[in-house]
């Protein structure tokens, strides 16, 4: 080997090397991405106030019947992209093959356009065989939505290969915004448009126009991905011409090795999120046709627990799916390199860091589930269930948000088809169980919640038997769970107790929305102090845990004057 193509090849894994840590570590990527995440899911929640007092109960109905088609078909196409590519482009650049790199890229541009197109093709014609009905018309407003997804997930994974989650946080950011603006605008316009008629197709029309949001939102967020592109592609070039690392390799070749790759993100993205859409498709059934029950209230019943329990559920779940999304290419970089004991420090990382935000969302949910409940969705006749649908789901949080790091953890070390194994035998339990419930027992709309939570647990428990197999990997149960559990109980019943004296305080001069808002809004940040210093106090973390984060230093600074530390 030449001294040139020496020197070429270290300043080629030097420049990986500096790119990497010029986007920052770990915990500053996936701390933006989080960030970027709460941003995204608090303008969700607060625009589904609104929307939902245009659409009404039963237009959530309609709208989330098709929205879980979408969800589903979407998968199959497109959702594993931004994971698949992040995990194959980074594990090149890791060693310097840049070219090789832009190829997998390439290769998963032409996938996303191909699969997005058949997949907006079926779901338009294929509507009717699909979803009941009311929800038709829902479902085909969705389904270009797809075609452009596609790409934005190529764009998404791209940027997330190169370990700058910047473009990905705004996008996302930028995204909601239009779809907030889009989704009300246009369902209010629509309703007007048939004033004249029925509830039910003013639900209807409500619910396409609130589809039609989700597809301008997700094109405003392509056109900026298209145009940071555009503006780094020169950097990227010049990167590319200098390497002299990559394996001259067929297009074809780099096709099927991205497929192949590609297909088990998919399917275990599949996997996962069909639990939900089976559920509630074999809940709708067997109430209608076994039991008897009017579709209307059924659909009414399933968009309480699918558009309002599951969704502020979600919230604290969405941090866990960022946090992956950020550890994917980290986990790639040093397992490619050997690295085991920086893969499971890693894994574990990311991990402590997701339960520390999981477990006292789940527990602030359960006190606190009417008052948060009665602020984002004050339908005040289904208010008390849909708060009791959300208390019970609230364990879910933690354990999904554990899944979701342990898929992507095992995914990014090559163990591709552990979490198709694990959601697989999932979904079976769930699903027999579901039908025990539905034809032994009168839960009714809470099968759907003890469905729910059967399925996370299994998942739960399977990603860690296969992680603890492969990686050897072992976590500190009382850092990791105990303290954290702890430090959430304290502020649990602290936020209970704030909460409750406030609102005797309040109800009388304030009319009660006015009153829970402020009341619930005191006890939450009253919460986050309480919680934080309980963890202090407790050792479940230190000072060396927050100066890693941005700023870090100088809160620690601060906690050490103040006492705290």
């Amino acid at each position: 080997m030449s001294d040139r193509n020496r020197s070429d090849r270290n300043t080629n894994i030097k420049g990986a090397a500096a790119a990497g840590k010029s986007s920052g570590g770990i915990i500053v990527q996936a701390g933006m991405l989080a960030a970027a995440t709460i941003i995204v899911r608090i303008i969700g929640i607060l625009y589904r106030a609104p929307l939902t007092a245009v659409i009404g109960d039963l237009g959530n109905g309609f709208y989330g019947t098709a929205f879980n088609i979408y969800t589903i078909i979407l998968i199959v196409s497109s959702y594993g992209i931004p994971s698949a590519i992040s995990k194959l482009m980074s594990q090149k650049i890791a060693v310097g093959e840049f070219r090789s790199a832009q190829k997998v890229f390439h290769a998963a541009l032409l996938y996303a356009v191909i699969a997005g197109t058949v997949a907006s093709l079926f779901l338009y014609f294929g509507a009717p065989l699909l979803v009941p009905p009311g929800s038709v018309m829902v479902l085909r407003v969705f389904a270009p939505t797809i075609f452009l997804f596609g790409i934005l997930g190529a764009l998404r994974g791209y940027f997330q290969a190169n370990q700058t989650m910047a473009p990905t946080s705004i996008s996302q950011i930028l995204e909601q915004i239009v779809n907030a603006a889009v989704s009300i605008g246009a369902a209010w316009l629509l309703i007007r448009q048939v004033s004249g008629q029925d509830e039910t197709t003013r639900a209807q029309f409500g619910a396409a126009g609130s589809a039609l949001g989700t597809g301008a939102g997700v094109l405003a967020a392509l056109l900026f991905m298209l145009f940071i592109y555009l503006r780094s592609a020169g950097f990227y070039r010049e990167r590319i011409r200098t390497d002299t690392r990559s394996r001259e390799e067929s297009f074809g070749a780099v096709m099927r090795a991205t497929i192949l790759v590609i297909t088990p993100f998919i399917l275990s993205s599949f996997i996962m999120n069909l639990s939900t859409s089976l559920d509630q498709t074999i809940y709708l059934k067997h109430m209608i046709n076994v039991r008897g029950a009017e579709e209307t209230a059924v659909t009414t019943i399933n968009g309480l627990f699918s558009n309002k329990a599951v969704v502020i559920c979600n919230i604290p779940i969405s941090i866990a799916t960022a946090v992956s999304a950020a550890i994917i290419p980290h986990i790639s970089t040093s397992y490619a390199r050997g690295m085991r004991r920086e893969t499971k420090r890693r894994t574990v990382s990311a991990c402590r860091m997701t339960l520390l935000i999981a477990i006292p969302c789940a527990v602030g949910l359960g006190v606190l589930a009417r008052p948060v409940t009665m602020i984002l969705f004050p339908q005040w006749k289904t208010l008390d269930l849909a708060a009791e649908l959300l208390r019970a789901m609230a364990v879910t949080v933690v354990l999904y948000s554990v899944s979701t790091i342990t898929t992507a953890a095992l995914q990014a070390t090559g163990k591709m088809a552990a979490p198709l194994i694990g959601a697989g035998i999932a979904l079976a339990v769930q699903t027999a169980a579901l039908y025990a419930m539905l034809y032994l027992t009168k839960l009714d709309a809470y099968t759907l919640v003890w469905s729910s939570l059967l399925y996370a647990l299994v998942i739960f428990i399977a990603n860690e038997w296969f992680l603890t197999r492969h990686l050897k990997y072992r976590v500190n149960i009382l850092k990791l769970y105990v303290k954290p559990t702890a430090a959430s109980i304290v502020m649990g019943a602290a936020a209970l107790g704030i909460y409750t004296v406030l609102m005797r305080l309040l109800d009388g001069p304030l009319a009660v929305y006015y009153a829970n808002l402020i009341a619930c809004a005191a006890a939450i940040l009253a919460a986050v102090v309480i919680y934080f210093f309980v963890l202090l106090k407790i050792g479940a973390i230190c000072a060396a845990d927050i100066e890693r984060f941005p700023g870090g230093r100088k809160l620690s600074g601060a906690l050490r004057s103040a006492g705290w530390l």
